[in-house]
């Protein structure tokens, strides 16, 4: 009687040992889709979260400026606000910090802030019944920049807007906006240039986003197009509670000014995560 009772207890032990590397693995398996979830969130410009890019460029000029060297980080806080039960306000900051050296003339080789773009989107909250999500806004140029050289001592505004598409792992999508830039130093040209910025991605169920995108300038002042063309892989990961990703990307100047950057270049970039 004892040793039948005894083994009710023992069998109960035997099947939750045998069923707990399957609720793991669910576990796991759900974990991993959320990750993959938020790296495809991530793909998207005006997605309510809040991250913090990282972006360091390096790139290398030609002409005059033959083998001059530019080190460019960017620091690109993107933060959401909810306005109402239906759409959001995305906030979207550019800040440089530029390094150039090489370059024949003096005076050109310095370092300090360039100056600051802001970004304000509104955005709905839920894509249209087609899938389209979008947001449009006003885009800022604020004379930041703590040398001449490094900015283009203009007040600048403009309009900007982003649409794109979700369907499975691929996002395919435009940003883009126009800034005129007056006021500030009267020795200086004005500011009138149109941004344009195509991206296409597919993100992995492992976390990894391979992306390719333009980020196109249009110079109206100066009929000149700057034009280069990115190509990158990046991988989404956690540290303790901190979740991040890290890409590196390839970057071709397909058109430049004569003097301007030229061939290949390149882009590293770290982004701290901070979801809901």
């Amino acid at each position: 009687m004892f040793a039948r009772n005894a083994a009710v207890p023992v069998l109960a032990v035997i099947a939750m040992l045998v069923a707990a590397p399957a609720r793991a693995q669910e576990v796991v398996t759900a974990d991993a889709a959320a990750r993959a979830a938020l790296a495809k969130k991530l793909a998207n410009p005006i997605a309510s979260l809040i991250s913090v890019p990282l972006q360091y460029n390096y790139d290398t000029y030609g002409g005059a400026n033959d083998g001059a060297r530019v080190n460019r980080l960017n620091i690109q806080p993107v933060i959401p606000f909810s306005l109402n039960d239906q759409w959001n306000l995305i906030t979207r900051n550019i800040i440089p910090l530029v390094d150039q050296s090489a370059f024949p003339t003096d005076a050109m080789n310095t370092s300090g802030l360039g100056d600051i773009t802001s970004s304000l989107f509104f955005s709905p909250k839920e894509p249209t019944a087609g899938g389209l999500i979008w947001g449009v806004g006003p885009v800022f140029l604020l004379p930041t920049a703590t040398q001449d050289l490094l900015g283009a001592e203009k007040w600048g505004i403009g309009p900007t807007g982003v649409a794109l598409k979700q369907t499975g792992p691929w996002t395919v999508g435009m940003l883009a906006n126009h800034i005129w830039g007056s006021g500030g130093d009267d020795t200086r040209d004005n500011v009138n240039a149109t941004f344009l910025q195509p991206f296409v991605s597919y993100t992995t169920q492992t976390q990894t986003t391979f992306s390719a995108n333009t980020e196109s300038t249009y110079d109206w002042r100066n009929s000149q197009w700057t034009v280069p063309l990115n190509v990158g892989v990046a991988q989404m990961f956690k540290i303790g509670s901190q979740i991040m990703q890290a890409q590196v990307a390839a970057r071709y100047w397909a058109d430049a000014p004569a003097d301007g950057p030229e061939g290949w270049g390149l882009r590293l970039q770290l982004t701290f995560l901070f979801p809901n």
